[in-house]
């Protein structure tokens, strides 16, 4: 078996990507095989498990509502993203006009919100209204943030599972939100997990985005995110 080059291998201490692998002939050893397997299957698993909706109410500490998408199941969730964008319309909520809606959202990897959200929104201490949302997908949160009369709304959600994080919980900022809104409207915190994104971290970032949005009264691209800068 041939062994990588010394200065590949150091790389292997600040990256969990697959690199420096070695190889048996035209193959990767065995141990990198089965480790390839195994993330493959979490990555899967994430995609398919259903939040724990009790349990994530207990560790919130809070009575908090549910509600879900259009999307009556998982394959559906899967086949048509659209479904999943929208808040089904026989959920009802009791509107809090000028709130911050926190949404806690399954996504595509309901172990993420499972694990994460709690401790967010913790670490966040934010006055807000907590929703969690089942079959979501990041634009439900304009439809709940409609049906609170929010001034915006922080969608965290399960993001998509890599073959290294299959915990990976994305948070969305969105400044008035409503039907329609787009991606280049909102602003993005990724890969909060503990071999990421550490939670105290972004809870810091998502603090002075909103701070900032609030004054600006807006989000997504013309909301630079200036806060080194500020740090410094």
């Amino acid at each position: 078996m041939s062994q990588p080059p010394a200065r590949w291998t150091d790389l292997r201490r600040f990256t969990p990507a697959r690199v420096a692998l070695g190889r048996v002939g035209h193959a990767v050893p065995t141990v990198a095989h089965l480790a390839f397997q195994a993330d493959h299957a979490a990555a899967r698993d994430a995609v398919h498990a259903a939040l724990d909706v009790a349990r994530l109410q207990r560790d919130l500490g809070i009575a908090v509502p549910c509600v879900h998408s259009e999307a009556p199941d998982r394959a559906s969730y899967l086949l048509r993203p659209d479904l999943g964008r929208r808040l089904h319309p026989q959920c009802r909520l009791e509107p809090h006009p000028g709130c911050l809606a926190i949404v806690v959202a399954d996504g595509l990897s309901a172990i993420a919100a499972q694990r994460h959200a709690a401790p967010l929104i913790a670490a966040l201490g934010l006055d807000g209204t907590v929703i969690i949302a089942t079959q979501a997908r990041v634009a439900i949160g304009d439809d709940i943030g409609v049906a609170l009369q929010a001034e915006a709304v922080l969608v965290l959600i399960g993001e998509r599972p890599g073959l290294s994080s299959a915990d990976s919980l994305g948070a969305y900022l969105t400044w008035n939100p409503h039907r329609g809104r787009t991606d280049a409207q909102r602003n993005c915190v990724s890969n909060i997990r503990p071999e990421g994104l550490a939670i105290p971290d972004a809870a810091a970032k998502l603090r002075w985005l909103l701070r900032q949005m609030r004054t600006r009264r807006l989000s997504g691209v013309t909301l630079k995110d200036d806060q080194p800068l500020a740090l410094l």
